[in-house]
């Protein structure tokens, strides 16, 4: 399983999504992000030993059941001519794009009509989503956020929660289109076109060039996919690469000094 590096590229995602979407200030990034992170796992709600599965107890596992028997039931009457024999359970409907902004559009709907309370609990569950594959450190900084969040928008508390709807939606399909990707970048491959038809496959499992392939779990994944991402989790942060490049800037410019005298 590729849990904290989904984790991880959907924070990298949602950072880098946070401006194009209107999102402004570091406490609307962090969340907004840590919201991403968290949705970036949930495609994997099909798989029974998955981290989202098994994140709720039996309330996760029921959905990962649910959630198997549909897509399986989905795969057979949907399969093509060239798809290979397959149960459809994991790596399929939970898998594509069509998933994704189907759940995003529910997301934003749900919590549009449900208030405060339907915004508060889809970015709970992605956080405890987030950190129970990025660690522990991830609720006390989100949950700073939230607050400071709270804290300029007060006495509008409320009516930003509100407003924040539709920010919820596009960070939860974010997060999915992005799981989809790191799984197409793997042996395996990942369908995230259905039901578009490819090569006589409805389920076509797109993924680069073997070259380019890496196996979950191994070297390449943990030595290389995950640090890279991890600078990048850093850099994307509002304000952190003005900072850098800043500092950069400064040091190259004193040892140009040293060296001129």
């Amino acid at each position: 399983m590729m849990g904290r590096t989904h984790a991880l590229t959907g924070w990298c995602a949602g950072l880098a999504v946070a401006p194009l979407a209107g999102v402004t200030s570091l406490a609307q990034a962090v969340v907004f992000a840590a919201t991403t992170a968290g949705y970036a796992l949930l495609p994997d709600l099909d798989h029974p030993g998955a981290r989202a599965s098994k994140l709720l107890g039996p309330l996760t596992r029921g959905l990962c059941w649910l959630l198997r028997k549909a897509s399986s039931a989905l795969y057979s009457v949907t399969k093509g001519p060239r798809d290979e024999k397959h149960s459809g359970m994991h790596r399929h409907l939970s898998h594509t794009v069509l998933f994704a902004v189907a759940l995003g559009a529910a997301t934003a709907a749900g919590t549009a009509a449900g208030g405060p309370w339907a915004v508060a609990g889809v970015v709970l569950l992605g956080l405890l989503l987030a950190e129970d594959a990025l660690g522990d450190w991830l609720l006390p900084v989100s949950g700073a956020a939230v607050v400071w969040w709270v804290y300029e928008n007060s006495p509008h508390a409320l009516e930003q929660l509100d407003a924040v709807s539709g920010l919820l939606g596009i960070a939860v399909a974010v997060g999915c289109v992005t799981h989809c990707l790191g799984d197409a970048l793997t042996e395996s491959g990942c369908p995230f076109l259905f039901p578009l038809p490819i090569a006589g496959e409805t389920w076509y499992e797109l993924r680069p060039p073997r070259w380019l392939r890496f196996r979950t779990g191994k070297a390449v994944e943990n030595r290389l996919v995950f640090p890279v991402f991890l600078v990048l989790g850093v850099l994307l942060i509002p304000g952190v690469w003005p900072l850098v490049t800043e500092l950069v800037s400064a040091v190259f410019s004193e040892a140009t000094v040293e060296a001129e005298s």
